[in-house]
């Protein structure tokens, strides 16, 4: 899936700091686990306050100081007019005021949530790479001062576990799943902590989270895994007490995933990547999509699997050749939010390893509807940089749809499109790019897309990986 070099190079720094990671890293194309993503009606991440949805970009490969991989953030702030790449801000641990040094291969940026953790009014951003994570508290002006966060935090997600109104941060490091309850001080201490210890090799690969049983306190699903063998997700209530410490399994292999209420019954539907028990092929596999729908005591028996062969999805579902070659991934990420306006979320699904014609694993996105009868196949559109209106070219190699997220950057009630490809070659090979896909009654329009690499922001190009993930 990468060039011979560049899975060398991966291939190296995986082994340097395998005793660190709690998800695979991505060798030759094999799946790493997705960002842990939030409830369907996505929480605005708006760190200045103006009702915009703004991005923060993660480039967890950029130099830095002339250090490479230490990584940075880009944020790019919502308009009226859109994104606005004329005023982007970079954040690196060598900006005044943030804490730490700038380390090689310490991939800054990494992983991210986004919460107003503080109860300001401003979403804040928690940062998280190999070393202490960090806090970037919003205000007026966007993200302007930081604070150290005690203890590593290699995996990140947010949310109202307890339902007090008060963010809440959840951390996977030394062993457990770790849940500090907001409101936070400025200090970065939270109010209480409680900690959910699990057995070597057991450890939570990515974290959801997102109300699946209606009473206004978000669940968590995990995700495990270990070697080449998938666990099943398993899904946690939280509640009034906090989180619960036992759970049931959603009965189904994934990895990732997100939590939307697509039929909006009121409760939350849990939606991932489906793969096997043994998941060491991953990365050649067509794809697809398993629904766990919501129920007053969490994950139901009505599930739904939604693939490339599903009536009304765009493409074929192909499979690697277990040579040369991915499968195409469908799944791979996902996002949700109302990009109709309708009231239903929508669910953006990547599709990285989709061939465009010859080209091989030029990647897609395609945009799946939410509605009365719940995710289904009907009216769904793709995407790719051979789609007439959207900028670029379709290569190989690119991946587009390795990330994507949705969020509503021009506040006209409909959701619009942020999905990256960060192996996309500029000045510099995999230096990335982004592309922002507008919402409208109908579905997404290539009317007015954006698109912007590090070069337009000012920021790192070289080999940065511009797009990796985006924080939610």
């Amino acid at each position: 899936m990468s060039h011979p070099s560049r899975r060398r190079a991966v291939a190296a720094r995986c082994a340097a700091v395998a005793a660190l990671l709690t998800a695979p890293c991505l060798v030759s194309g094999a799946l790493a686990a997705p960002a842990a993503a939030t409830t369907g009606a996505a929480a605005l991440v708006d760190f200045n306050g103006d009702g915009y949805a703004d991005l923060a970009v993660s480039a967890p490969g950029g130099t830095v100081s002339g250090i490479p991989e230490a990584g940075y953030i880009s944020v790019v702030y919502g308009s009226s007019a859109g994104i606005d790449t004329a005023h982007p801000k970079l954040i690196t641990r060598a900006t005044a005021g943030v804490p730490g040094d700038v380390a090689e291969y310490d991939s800054f940026g990494r992983t991210t949530a986004a919460r107003d953790l503080d109860g300001d009014g401003y979403t804040d951003l928690v940062v998280g790479d190999f070393a202490a994570p960090t806090v970037l508290w919003g205000s007026a002006k966007g993200l302007t001062t930081a604070t150290a966060l005690p203890a590593p935090a290699y995996t990140l997600a947010a949310g109202d576990i307890n339902g007090d109104g008060h963010a809440d941060l959840l951390t996977n490091a030394n062993g457990g799943l770790e849940v500090r309850y907001g409101p936070f001080s400025r200090a970065g201490v939270p109010a209480s902590t409680e900690t959910l210890p699990f057995g070597e090799g057991d450890e939570p690969q990515a974290i959801t989270v997102g109300d699946m049983t209606g009473d206004g306190a978000d669940d968590i699903v995990t995700t495990h895994g270990f070697e080449e063998m998938q666990g099943k997700s398993r899904f946690w209530a939280g509640g009034k007490d906090g989180l619960s410490h036992t759970f049931k399994t959603t009965g189904y292999y994934t990895v990732g995933g997100i939590i939307a209420d697509v039929d909006k019954d009121g409760y939350g539907d849990f939606l991932a990547l489906q793969t096997d028990q043994v998941s060491e092929d991953r990365d050649y596999e067509a794809g697809a999509i398993r629904v766990v729908y919501g129920s007053a005591s969490g994950p139901s028996t009505r599930t739904a699997k939604i693939t490339q062969e599903t009536p009304g999805v765009p493409g074929v579902s192909e499979e690697g050749d277990h040579d040369l070659n991915s499968g195409d991934q469908f799944g791979y990420s996902l996002a949700a939010g109302d990009v109709t306006g309708d009231g239903y979320p929508d669910i953006a699904v990547g599709v990285p390893g989709e061939d465009i014609g010859s080209v091989r694993e030029a990647g897609a996105v395609v945009l799946l509807k939410g509605g009365a009868a719940g995710l289904t196949g009907k009216g769904a559109q793709a995407f790719h940089q051979s789609t007439s209106g959207v900028p670029g070219i379709s290569e190989k190699g690119d991946y587009f749809g390795r990330s994507v997220l949705l969020g509503d950057v021009n506040a006209n009630n409909r959701a619009d499109l942020a999905v990256a490809t960060p192996y996309e070659d500029g000045t510099y090979a995999d230096s990335g790019a982004v592309w922002v896909v507008r919402g409208s009654k109908s579905g997404l329009t290539t009317t007015n897309i954006t698109s912007f690499g590090p070069r337009a922001l000012g920021a790192p190009q070289k080999e940065a990986r511009f797009g990796d993930s985006f924080a939610r």
